[in-house]
């Protein structure tokens, strides 16, 4: 194979549709757009969701939950994750290096999910009352 010989696989390259270009073409005249309205004319088009001035769908249905502002922001980190970094002395710092919380967060709390078996020392870190107990039960301690 040559790449002089290359070609695109049989049917997979059309013409372009080349509207209003006479009647043989199949779509000349109003070129496919039918007739009149505002769908018809050159830049007569409408935002998504527009009903023609009804009320809109988006608009009828009532608002529902809450987005946080500071979702990105906050992370949890779980008892076996500790278990597992291999380091006596944790921070938020220590965390991000490790790949347990992302780059942009600037809030941990410690949830009680796993094992702890060795002392670890949380500093700026909150906890939940069960992984306190947990980190305290290991020999560690929660400095919050």
């Amino acid at each position: 194979m040559e790449l002089n010989s290359l070609k695109p696989g049989a049917g997979s390259k059309r013409p372009r549709r080349r509207v209003g270009r006479g009647i043989g073409s199949g779509l000349g005249k109003a070129a496919g757009r039918g007739h009149k309205g505002q769908k018809s004319r050159s830049g007569g088009f409408h935002k998504v969701g527009f009903e023609g001035g009804q009320m809109p769908l988006y608009r009828r249905l009532p608002k529902r939950g809450f987005a946080s502002l500071t979702k990105e922001f906050t992370a949890e980190v779980r008892l076996s994750d500790l278990e597992g970094l291999g380091v006596a002395d944790v921070d938020l710092l220590t965390l991000k290096q490790a790949g347990l919380v992302g780059e942009l967060v600037k809030s941990v709390k410690l949830v009680k999910s796993g094992e702890l078996t060795r002392a670890v020392t949380l500093k700026g870190i909150a906890a939940t009352d069960g992984a306190k107990a947990a980190v305290e039960a290991a020999g560690g301690s929660v400095a919050a």
